[in-house]
């Protein structure tokens, strides 16, 4: 295979909280050491982009020591978590940015979908934005007539090809820039989460497109925080955390490296006060979450079909009144399985007043044997969230006491969760 994309040492440095490179004397200091042959003075400072912890510096690293070659063909999918960098690199292959240092080089047609609604203008028509961001991608005019019927046909949009995008909804503006995208027959194509915006049955008309161009021999990159899109479509991963690759294989080896680097709670269930919290407006905090045995000892492992009993401590900043608390159980693939809410399930509110509160769930647990990890939350009557925990504990579903692999008929091959049901034989 040919290579395609090569990045060397690739970085990109930013300046927190101003427009623009800094000060003049930045800017002269940074012009003298460019007249000398110099290294720019500005590359020595810089952070690590590590969003859990306070800025030390004016500036911040975004990339660094960014290194990885595709080869046409590859399907690429990139993952990491929410500032990793994913999309800043993105917008370097794509052109819209430059690198701070490093190089890279691509060979071929690259048409990218990052935003939603990149290159359209809003005071134009459907029709009218799919001829302009085919030009801006690299389309002559025949080819976009030649394509125009089934760009439109593809998006959807049909009923609404003649009026101004500005009247779109965010996922109509998806459907018709991927549309675009996809069928100017590029050597690269570069897509970012903005798929997350459509349907599902968008959605699978997306990664199946892109599947189609994967099969022409073309090369993909995706990035995504659907782990089961990723497994599905790309053959290679790259895990990037804090700027940098962290790793580089297979896309099942790298969504395993993914959610082996997600912190976790002690071995006690205890979330440490340091924990990086993915999302918290500080009027609520969960301290504990554990898996308890008919014994009240904290355990991380249970036996298929005994029961699950989490027990979790919440401390409140300001008083809550209709709260809604969640549990959400996953594979280590990042599947949902299934999600369980004191409103879903008891139809009731928690009202909460400053202060330690402790909770118990208790199910029956039909899990196959395998590992999974819980997902926690607590929720307002209007949807607002005030703690997000993803990922937040792990824990293991073992065969039935005295069975062995052998004749243990229930596992994940055969589904995530047996449903308890009774056969009979009417004739």
């Amino acid at each position: 295979m040919s290579l395609v994309i090569k990045v060397e040492d690739l970085g990109k440095l930013y300046r927190l909280g101003k427009v623009g490179t800094g000060t003049i004397s930045h800017d002269l200091n940074r012009w003298f050491a460019k007249m000398r042959g110099k290294e720019d003075p500005t590359l020595k400072l810089g952070s690590t982009n590590d969003r859990t912890q306070k800025a030390d510096s004016d500036y911040v690293w975004a990339l660094k020591n960014i290194n990885f070659e595709v080869n046409q063909g590859d399907v690429l999918g990139i993952i990491g978590r929410n500032g990793a960098g994913k999309s800043t690199l993105l917008k370097i292959l794509s052109r819209t940015t430059s690198p701070s240092t490093g190089s890279y080089k691509t060979r071929g047609r690259i048409a990218s979908l990052l935003e939603v609604g990149t290159g359209f203008h809003p005071e134009l028509s459907g029709r009218e934005n799919v001829f302009l961001n085919g030009a801006i991608l690299g389309m002559t005019k025949q080819e976009i007539k030649r394509n125009f019927d089934e760009i439109v046909a593809f998006s959807g949009v049909e009923r609404y090809i003649d009026t101004p995008v500005k009247r779109y909804s965010s996922g109509m503006y998806v459907r018709l820039a991927f549309a675009v995208a996809a069928h100017l027959e590029p050597e690269i194509l570069i897509v970012d989460e903005v798929l997350a915006v459509g349907d599902q049955e968008f959605q699978d008309k997306c990664i199946g497109k892109m599947k189609d161009v994967a099969g022409q021999g073309r090369t993909v990159l995706f990035v995504s925080h659907n782990m089961v899109a990723i497994k599905n479509l790309c053959t290679r991963g790259l895990f990037m955390r804090n700027g940098q690759i962290e790793f580089d294989g297979t896309s099942q080896q790298a969504i395993d490296a993914y959610f082996s680097s997600m912190p976790k709670t002690s071995e006690k269930g205890i979330i440490p006060d340091d924990y990086p919290r993915e999302y918290n407006t500080g009027k609520v905090f969960m301290r504990k979450i554990q898996l308890m045995n008919n014994a009240d000892a904290v355990i991380d492992e249970v036996f298929f079909e005994s029961k699950i009993k989490i027990r979790m401590t919440l401390f409140v900043i300001e008083e809550i009144k209709d709260a809604v608390i969640d549990v959400t159980f996953t594979s280590r693939d990042g599947i949902q399985i299934t999600h369980s809410t004191n409103l879903f399930d008891d139809k009731t509110f928690f009202q909460l007043s400053k202060g330690e509160h402790e909770f118990e769930i208790t199910m029956d647990n039909h899990f196959q044997p395998g590992n999974y990890s819980i997902t926690t939350g607590v929720h307002l009557e209007n949807g607002l969230t005030l703690e997000y925990l993803e990922n937040i504990f792990d824990f293991s579903v073992l065969r039935s006491a005295g069975s062995d692999k052998e004749d243990f008929k229930y596992d994940w091959a055969h589904g995530w969760i047996r449903v308890p049901a009774t056969w009979k034989q009417l004739s």
